[in-house]
C-alpha cells in the first residue's frame, strides 16, 4: 500500500495542507501513524479525502459529512470500513511517481523542453511542479514520450497523443466505472453503503479490488485490437497512394493494366 507525507497526500487528493489539518481537526480523518516525528498517511486517508471533496463540492457542510461518517462508523466494523476506503483509494498502478529537473527533462526531450510546453505539461498533469523540480505521477508515460522524440518527433505531437488518449480513456474509464460500479451498488448496497452491514462492505471492496485488472485487461485487449486495425488502414493507405506515385512515374493508367501474364 502506497504510504505519502502531508503536502503529497494533498496535492494527490487535490485540496491543500491547511484544509488535511483542519479536517483532521473536525474529526472527518483519521490521524496519520507517526514516524519519528512525520505523519505517514495512506491510501485509505486518501480516498476519505477524495470523498470528502466529493462532499463539500455537492453543498454538504462538515456537520453533514462528520454525521455520515459517524452512522457509517457505528453501524460496521471499522476494518471492514477502512478497507471499503482502500479498495476505493489504492492506487490503480504499480508505478511509483518520480521526480525530474529541468535538465533532466532537457536530456530528455531536447531543446522543445521550453516554458511554453512545460506549462502545457503541468497543465495536463503529466508533470507536477514541486519546488525546483518536478513531479513525475507515471515515469512510464515519461519515458515513453521520450522515445517518440528521439525517433523525430516533436514534442508538441507526443503532448497531441498524450493529451487525446487521456481524453479518450478518461471517457471510457468514467462509462466503466459507473456501469461496474452502480452493479455492484444495486446488487450489495441497495439502500447505500452507509446502511450496508459489515459482512457486505467487505465484499463489496473484494469485489473492487477484482474488478481492476479486469478493467485493465479489457482495455489493453481492445487497444491492442484497435491499433492493429488503424496501422493495417494507414500502411494501406500509404502503399496505394506510392502505388499511384508508380503509375504516374512510368504513364500507366489504372485503367490501362490488365491482368499479368506469364513472366
Amino acid at each position: 500500500m502506497a504510504e505519502y507525507r502531508i503536502d503529497e497526500l494533498a496535492r494527490l487528493a487535490d485540496t491543500t495542507v491547511r484544509n488535511v489539518r483542519v479536517y483532521q481537526d473536525r474529526g472527518l480523518l483519521a490521524p496519520p501513524r507517526k514516524q519519528g516525528r512525520v505523519g505517514i498517511y495512506s491510501e485509505a486517508h486518501l480516498a476519505r479525502l477524495r470523498l470528502i471533496g466529493q462532499l463539500l463540492r455537492r453543498g454538504y457542510t462538515f456537520a453533514n459529512i462528520g454525521e455520515m461518517f459517524q452512522v457509517w462508523e457505528r453501524g460496521g466494523d471499522l476494518s471492514d470500513i477502512l478497507g471499503f476506503e482502500s479498495a476505493i483509494g489504492d492506487a490503480w498502478s504499480d508505478e511509483i511517481a518520480d521526480y525530474v529537473t529541468i535538465g533532466e527533462l532537457r536530456d530528455l526531450f531536447g531543446k522543445e523542453v521550453t516554458p511554453r510546453t512545460i506549462k502545457r505539461a503541468v497543465d495536463l498533469r503529466f508533470i507536477e511542479r514541486d519546488g525546483l523540480r518536478f513531479r513525475v505521477p507515471s515515469p512510464r508515460l515519461l519515458h515513453a514520450g521520450a522515445e517518440l522524440v528521439r525517433m523525430g518527433m516533436s514534442v508538441d505531437s507526443v503532448l497531441d497523443i498524450a493529451e487525446n488518449l487521456r481524453d479518450k480513456v478518461g471517457d471510457v474509464a468514467e462509462h466503466m466505472v459507473r456501469v461496474v460500479a452502480e452493479h455492484i451498488l444495486a446488487t450489495y448496497a441497495p439502500l447505500t453503503v452507509i446502511q450496508t452491514n459489515s459482512e457486505e462492505v467487505a465484499e463489496i471492496a473484494e469485489l473492487i479490488r477484482r474488478v481492476r485488472p479486469l478493467a485493465q485487461q479489457a482495455v489493453d485487449a481492445v487497444l491492442a485490437q484497435a491499433m492493429a486495425e488503424h496501422i493495417n488502414d494507414v500502411m494501406g493507405e500509404h502503399f496505394a497512394l506510392a502505388m499511384e506515385h508508380l503509375r504516374g512515374e512510368s504513364g500507366a493508367h489504372p485503367q490501362e493494366d490488365g491482368p499479368a501474364g506469364p513472366a
